[in-house]
């Protein structure tokens, strides 16, 4: 099933929403993707996954468009998938059937899919942001050391992993790294993304940090993407 979870400006305002997977059990209910992802990356099930998000995810985007609606929506790509022959092809053909804005997409990669193949990455990357599509560093800091892939590719945000953000408002250190990447951030003139806030002490202390946009149960949960859609959507009485 497609699960939503709002992203909000630093006043709270909806900016967009994370797609997210959860697996739907005869026998044993709603399975958390941290138990059937990894088991999904190991194998080409990851690949059949991805397209499926994607397809839903342009479902969605072109929903929106019909409804003059401007969020984002932010989609995770698995390396293995990204790094598949017809990936670019497949999705710009998905995006024009299904009638979506490419600029209203943003792929998340992890830092893990520039170990290899570096050239062939930047030419993927290059051609699809040609199109209007966003990338963000998912889980930024916590993989891949070398930041020369910055000012090579077409990056337009960062997400601060909710490892950081956890403490952040009472341990110095975690405070130093969040402040770290939101330097890098500003001087590249790159958006930040924090995920994982969960408290008001985690969102006051991003609010000394300029603009950020806040993803977390603090501000929602995931939910079902058609309840999503509802809530956000229907006008107000």
């Amino acid at each position: 099933q497609l699960f939503l979870q709002s992203q909000c400006d630093q006043h709270g305002v909806l900016a967009g929403a994370e797609a997210l997977v959860r697996w739907q059990h005869p026998e044993q209910g709603l399975i958390s993707p941290a138990l059937f992802i990894p088991v999904a990356e190991r194998s080409d099930l990851i690949i059949a996954l991805d397209n499926w998000v994607l397809a839903r995810a342009g479902e969605l985007l072109a929903n929106w468009r019909s409804r003059g609606l401007n969020y984002t929506l932010s989609v995770n790509i698995s390396p293995r998938q990204f790094r598949q022959r017809n990936f670019v092809v497949g999705l710009k053909s998905l995006l024009d059937e299904s009638g979506a804005a490419p600029g209203q997409l943003t792929l998340e990669i992890t830092e893990s899919l520039f170990i290899h193949g570096m050239d062939e990455i930047a030419e993927r990357m290059h051609e699809l942001a040609g199109i209007g599509i966003r990338f963000s560093i998912d889980d930024f800091g916590t993989g891949y050391s070398s930041l020369a892939y910055l000012k090579r590719l077409p990056i337009r945000e960062l997400k601060i992993d909710k490892g950081f953000i956890q403490d952040a408002p009472s341990d110095p250190d975690d405070a130093a790294l969040v402040d770290a990447i939101l330097a890098v951030a500003q001087n590249m003139h790159l958006e930040v993304v924090a995920e994982g806030i969960e408290t008001p002490e985690q969102a006051a202390f991003l609010s000394t940090r300029g603009r950020i946009i806040r993803q977390g149960y603090l501000f929602g949960r995931p939910e079902p993407a058609e309840v999503w859609l509802q809530r956000w959507t229907t006008p107000a009485k």
